[in-house]
C-alpha cells in the first residue's frame, strides 16, 4: 500500500497471515483493502477520499443514517472475510489515518496491546445470544361479574401475581442460559438489552450477550444454544455468528489520527 491517493481507512489489525482474501472484495467505498505490514502486525486498509473521511465532511457523513449504514456494511464485509482466514482485531467504523505513516506510528503505540490481544482471541470467534419474551396475553375477562368489589380486587391480584410470575420465570431462564452458556465459553460479555423500538424487533430482549468460544468448540456451542429453544416454548432464543470478537477487544481499540 503506497502513501498515495487519500486517507488510509484501518479495518482491523492482524498477525500475518499466508490465506488470500477474496478476489473481489471490496470495502468502504469500493476500494479493495490491502495488508500494510509494520514488525509482527499487519493492518488491513484500504485508500478513501478525503472528500468524505477528512475530518469535516466525516463529522457530516456521521450524521447521515443512509451513508452511515453503507459504510458499516462494507466495513463489516471486509472483517467478515478476515475471520475465514485469520483473527482480526478490528477496529472501529471510520478508523482514517492521513498515510501510511499515521497507521505505522498507530501501529508502533499499540504494538504491546495488539499483539496481546490477538494472542488471546487467536483461534476464537464471537457468537450472540439473544432472549426475547412477548408480554402474556391479559386474563380473558370472567364470565360471571365479581360479586362484590372485594371480589374483583381479589381476582386483579391473582392476574396481577401471575403476570409477575410469568416475567420472574423468563427472567430465571434468561438468567440461568446465560450461566450455562458461559461455562461453556471462555469469556462473555453482557450487553444492554435491546429497545424492541429502536430494533423493530418485538418482545422483551431479557439477554444481549456475546460469547467468546473456540472455533474447536464452536460447534458443541451451537447445538448447546439450539437445545435451549425446546426449553421454554414462550421464549424465542436468537443466536447469531461466528464474528470477529468485537465485544472482547476493548484494551486494544485505537481512534483514528490525522
Amino acid at each position: 500500500m503506497t502513501a498515495q491517493g487519500g486517507l488510509r481507512y484501518v479495518y482491523a489489525v492482524c498477525r500475518p497471515f499466508e490465506a488470500a482474501l477474496q478476489a473481489q472484495l471490496s470495502g468502504v467505498g469500493g476500494s479493495p483493502p490491502g495488508l500494510l505490514r509494520h514488525h509482527g502486525l499487519v493492518a488491513v486498509v484500504s485508500t478513501v477520499p478525503e472528500s468524505d473521511f477528512a475530518e469535516e465532511p466525516l463529522r457530516d457523513h456521521l450524521e447521515d443514517l443512509d451513508w452511515l449504514a453503507a459504510t458499516a456494511r462494507a466495513h463489516q464485509g471486509v472483517i467478515d472475510a478476515l475471520t475465514t482466514v485469520t483473527t482480526p482485531l478490528p477496529l472501529r467504523l471510520a478508523t482514517v489515518f492521513r498515510d501510511d505513516s499515521g497507521v505505522r506510528t498507530m501501529m508502533e503505540a499499540r504494538e504491546a496491546d495488539f499483539l496481546h490481544v490477538l494472542d488471546r482471541l487467536e483461534g476464537r470467534v464471537e457468537w450472540g445470544v439473544k432472549l426475547y419474551a412477548d408480554p402474556p396475553e391479559p386474563p380473558p375477562r370472567p364470565a360471571v361479574r365479581p360479586a362484590s368489589g372485594r371480589d374483583y380486587l381479589r381476582q386483579r391480584r391473582t392476574d396481577t401475581r401471575a403476570h409477575e410470575e410469568r416475567w420472574r420465570a423468563a427472567e430465571e431462564f434468561a438468567r440461568v442460559l446465560h450461566e450455562r452458556l458461559s461455562r461453556r465459553a471462555e469469556d462473555s460479555r453482557l450487553h444492554p438489552p435491546q429497545n424492541a423500538a429502536l430494533s423493530g424487533v418485538s418482545g422483551q430482549n431479557l439477554l444481549n450477550a456475546a460469547y467468546l468460544v473456540s472455533r474447536a468448540d464452536s460447534e458443541e456451542f451451537v447445538e448447546l444454544v439450539d437445545r435451549t429453544k425446546d426449553e421454554a416454548p414462550d421464549i424465542r432464543v436468537e443466536l447469531t455468528g461466528p464474528w470477529a470478537a468485537y465485544s472482547f477487544t476493548e484494551p486494544a481499540e485505537a481512534e483514528g489520527q490525522r
